[in-house]
């Protein structure tokens, strides 16, 4: 597993600035996470086993996950639009303060609309610098604001900046909740230029991809469209992570990430 080195706590600014920014160290594939390829063959190979919730098979499709992380925000609502228009599912990991408790109305949007709810955690605190009493706090209270809201509790979450460790994993596993990273990443957090992030996500783009973005960010939602124009014009295949894992499913406290391509 990934861990920090021993440090002082960060708040939650810090964090948001650094999320992204740290996808270099997470680019290799550690014998401690589950490549969705990996979590697919697990599960089965034959016919009926190989078909995904909504018929996707990514066994056989090239299939790319988008996702949106820290939200929702002002601009969620227009993200969600695209999304409707365009026919594309994502995965949004909801941080609780000040976004799912701000803007319920959008998280039970978000569930309606058939997107995949996940935890970001509470205020995006790295919680490799936690103790694990902490963690659970901050996990279990967006947890239960959630599904406040929607009427169920997330079964995935994505660390604040990637970082876990056995504390993490052991605290996700307790919670039902397994952890899940990313390969492409626009670093949205540091540029409003929507060109360039459609420009660095499209560089990216690989089969079995999971896609970081963030929609609390001016320049990341008016990029959404065109990077699903040109990766469905590729010949991609939008799915949540439950479908990209699909016929797998996502195992409480283990951490999945693909692998990028060379």
């Amino acid at each position: 597993m990934f861990r920090t080195k021993s440090g002082r706590r960060r708040g939650p600014a810090f964090a948001l600035l650094a999320a992204a920014s740290l996808v270099l160290a997470l680019g290799g594939c550690s014998a401690d996470t589950v490549t969705p390829g990996d979590a697919r063959g697990k599960a089965g190979t034959d016919d009926k086993a190989g078909t995904a919730a909504g018929g996707v098979d990514c066994a056989r499709a090239k299939c790319i996950a988008l996702t949106f992380d820290a939200g929702p925000g002002k601009d969620t609502p227009h993200l969600l639009d695209v999304l409707k228009e365009k026919k594309v599912p994502a995965t949004f990991f909801l941080l609780g303060k000040k976004h799912v408790d701000r803007y319920p109305e959008v998280v039970k949007r978000i569930a309606d609309e058939g997107h995949e709810v996940a935890n970001h955690t509470w205020t995006h605190q790295v919680l490799t610098d936690l103790d694990a009493a902490e963690v659970r706090d901050e996990l279990s209270r967006t947890q239960d604001a959630i599904a406040k809201i929607t009427g169920r509790k997330p079964t995935l979450m994505r660390p604040p900046q990637g970082r876990t460790d056995d504390t993490v994993s052991d605290v996700s596993r307790d919670l039902g909740l397994a952890q899940v990273l990313w390969s492409v990443t626009a670093k949205d957090y540091s540029t409003t230029d929507t060109a360039l992030i459609r420009q660095r996500v499209l560089e990216q783009a690989h089969a079995d991809g999971i896609i970081l973005l963030h929609d609390i960010y001016d320049g990341t939602v008016p990029a959404v469209p065109g990077i699903i124009d040109e990766l469905k014009r590729q010949g991609y295949t939008f799915v949540t992570v439950p479908q990209l894992l699909a016929p797998g499913k996502a195992e409480p406290g283990v951490v999945y990430r693909p692998e990028k391509d060379d």
